[in-house]
């Protein structure tokens, strides 16, 4: 039997599978160079999600005006949030793509004013969008999250690359307008897995040398493809990197409850307990205290 990671999770028996990955995620310190400051993840953090938009899915999470969002951003650091991540435009499914030059008007100004105020926070910028990739990081970003993987801008890695910074690759297939068309799978976890697997020497090849892992729930997956992922979400832990799990307020919650975004505080703990559970090391949340409350539970019993 060889030692691949789809080798293992194909053949091992499920409790040996899972003792040999409790192993090594037990033992994982991650350290991340952020522009000459390093991030360490040697426990679970929080990422709090700051939209300059007027669409995104949750209303609770549009912040318009730099002074709108410097005073989400003092709240979210001042509740325990590693990570500020800042998004310009709306990717819910069936989301209409915004341009370069409107994005960067959304997304530059807001990320200067954290920086300023903030010089000690960690700032991402949500983009799929080279340029302004490299625009935000230039602004003060330290952080590029890419729901594309760059897929959607075949000159983002190679950006990020020579922009020295991390890198969030995330898991979708089309794009946010059509990837509820893409939610077929075999096996969810699995290609998943594979995806990653490819994805991450493609980013090691390009000279990027910190990538975090995003499963991408809801993102070209249905209720029960997002379940799937999440109870089985240690199997990525074979990948050696940080995995990051974005569950909050989707629709994997509200639809399941019959609630609406706004109701769905609840249903998102109990959800980001689990991904804790099952290796999670960042939570990239809407609602940065109660995250933050998971992780100290969650760690006090470990």
């Amino acid at each position: 039997m060889t030692s691949s990671p789809m080798t293992l999770l194909t053949y091992w028996p499920n409790d040996l599978l899972i003792t040999f990955v409790k192993n090594k995620a037990n033992k994982a310190m991650f350290t991340f160079n952020c522009k000459g400051r390093m991030l360490v993840i040697d426990k679970p953090v929080v990422m709090g999600i700051i939209n300059a938009t007027p669409d995104s899915f949750y209303s609770g999470s549009r912040r318009q005006g730099v002074d709108e969002v410097l005073r989400q951003a003092e709240k979210m650091i001042n509740e325990g949030a590693a990570i500020i991540d800042i998004g310009g435009q709306s990717t819910r499914p069936g989301s209409e793509h915004i341009g370069i030059d409107e994005e960067l008007s959304r997304v530059i100004p807001a990320i200067e004013a954290i920086c300023q105020r903030f010089p000690e926070s960690f700032v991402s910028v949500d983009t799929y969008y080279s340029k302004v990739a490299a625009e935000a990081v230039s602004a003060g970003a330290s952080i590029v999250n890419d729901i594309s993987s760059g897929m959607l801008d075949e000159q983002m890695i190679p950006v990020v690359a020579s922009l020295h910074v991390p890198y969030i690759a995330m898991h979708m297939k089309g794009t946010p307008a059509t990837m509820q068309q893409h939610a077929n799978y075999e096996n969810v976890t699995l290609e998943v897995l594979d995806f990653f697997i490819k994805k991450t020497e493609e980013c090691r090849k390009a000279g990027i040398h910190d990538v975090i892992v995003d499963a991408g729930f809801g993102f070209a997956k249905t209720i029960a493809h997002n379940f799937t992922l999440l109870k089985n979400l240690l199997i990525l832990k074979m990948l050696e990197k940080p995995l990051l799990a974005g569950l909050s307020r989707k629709a994997t919650v509200y639809k399941t409850l019959g609630i609406t975004p706004e109701e769905a505080l609840n249903g998102t703990t109990v959800l980001n307990t689990i991904a804790l559970l099952d290796g999670a090391d960042i939570l990239r949340v809407h609602d940065v205290k109660e995250a933050m409350e998971a992780v100290a539970l969650v760690g006090k019993m470990k």
